[in-house]
């Protein structure tokens, strides 16, 4: 459980706390009553200890808890639009509708160029320009994300929240709010991999929306405990040995490893190599870079394994670049940053 609270300062978030506890019942595969007040506990416990001053919150969702889809619909007016993309809708979600809540967005063409009226001269130029887009956008196409969310797992934050003594003003997937923190402008497409302690996130971005998203159930916490079964470790000693950045994960330092450890950090590669095999067979643009976050990111160099195997730019990156705070705590909040990348791009979510 991760908070970041953020002040609007002209426009700008600025930091005004954060905190975090490990361990915590989840509560979108374990739902009862017994894990829902230890949430709302642990929740309480953080908000006092972080001396949070706000009563109002954005949370996130999964992932792989919520139905996402890029659909394409003709142009058409907006109140029809509305039944048509729930007709749509009905195609991919495998639960009747009225058991989700729906959210879309229908996506800026990118070929669509931007109209400016800087210059009064050029506004008669500038009219003629839009209208020749605006019947261009009749004859095509466009296209709509869509997120469906059930119904109860909605509830279950809402309940917790409240009881906790905050207002739930926002929910959304984690992959919009790590597009916040981590993509921001760059409309180029790249790939962002949060690698969780548990679950890891593979999600494509073209021009800053996310287009390809694939979760697997391996993180972190696999490659722990597959290091304390095969070496020997405590589970300190197996921490520390992946904060080891000087270790160096290489091509020819991976067969070192047990078969264990290998195949764990294999399973995430072969994902990776997956969705770019997906994504290079309908685009033509290639990934400009891939950003690595989440509290595993800092996996013996694993940013620069994954650079030497597939050619592409990668990097940790830093959520909390376009964050003022305090210059002496710099480089405390950088070793925080991988695991704090989606509250803090919940938090940009009404100032950006």
């Amino acid at each position: 459980m991760k908070i970041v609270e953020l002040a609007n300062v002209n426009n700008r978030p600025q930091l005004v706390t954060y905190g975090f506890i490990d361990d915590i019942p989840n509560i979108i595969k374990e739902d009862n009553s017994q894990n829902r007040a230890i949430l709302v506990s642990h929740l309480k416990q953080l908000l006092k200890e972080s001396k949070a001053t706000t009563s109002r919150a954005v949370a996130a969702l999964h992932s792989f808890s919520v139905f996402s889809s890029i659909i394409n619909l003709p142009s058409m007016k907006e109140k029809d639009l509305i039944s048509a993309v729930r007709w749509e809708a009905k195609k991919f979600v495998p639960i009747p509708l009225e058991e989700m809540i729906l959210d879309w967005e229908v996506l800026k063409d990118p070929n669509t160029p931007e109209i400016k009226n800087d210059d009064k001269k050029d506004k008669k130029q500038d009219e003629e320009k839009s209208a020749k887009v605006s019947d261009k956008n009749i004859k095509n196409n466009i296209k709509v994300l869509l997120t469906a969310a059930p119904n109860n797992l909605v509830n279950r934050y809402v309940e917790v929240f409240k009881q906790a003594g905050l207002a739930l003003v926002g929910l959304e997937t984690e992959s919009f709010a790590l597009e916040r923190s981590l993509v921001g402008n760059d409309k180029n497409p790249i790939m962002v991999i949060d690698i969780g302690g548990k679950v890891t996130s593979i999600i494509i971005y073209i021009n800053g929306v996310p287009m390809l998203n694939r979760s697997i159930d391996v993180g972190g916490g696999n490659v722990t405990r597959a290091m304390m079964d095969t070496m020997g470790l405590s589970r300190e000693q197996t921490e520390q040995f992946k904060k080891d950045m000087s270790y160096g994960l290489h091509i020819d330092k991976l067969d070192d490893l047990p078969d264990q450890v290998k195949n764990t950090i294999n399973s995430v590669i072969n994902e990776i190599r997956y969705i770019l095999n997906i994504y290079q067979n309908q685009n033509n643009n290639p990934i400009s870079k891939i950003i690595l976050t989440g509290g595993s990111s800092f996996l013996m160099d694993i940013d620069k394994y994954i650079e030497s195997i597939f050619n592409i730019k990668s990097y940790i990156g830093d959520p909390w670049a376009r964050v003022m705070h305090p210059v002496e705590i710099d480089s405390m909040l950088k070793q925080l940053g991988p695991r704090m990348a989606v509250p803090i791009g919940l938090g940009m979510r009404e100032i950006i």
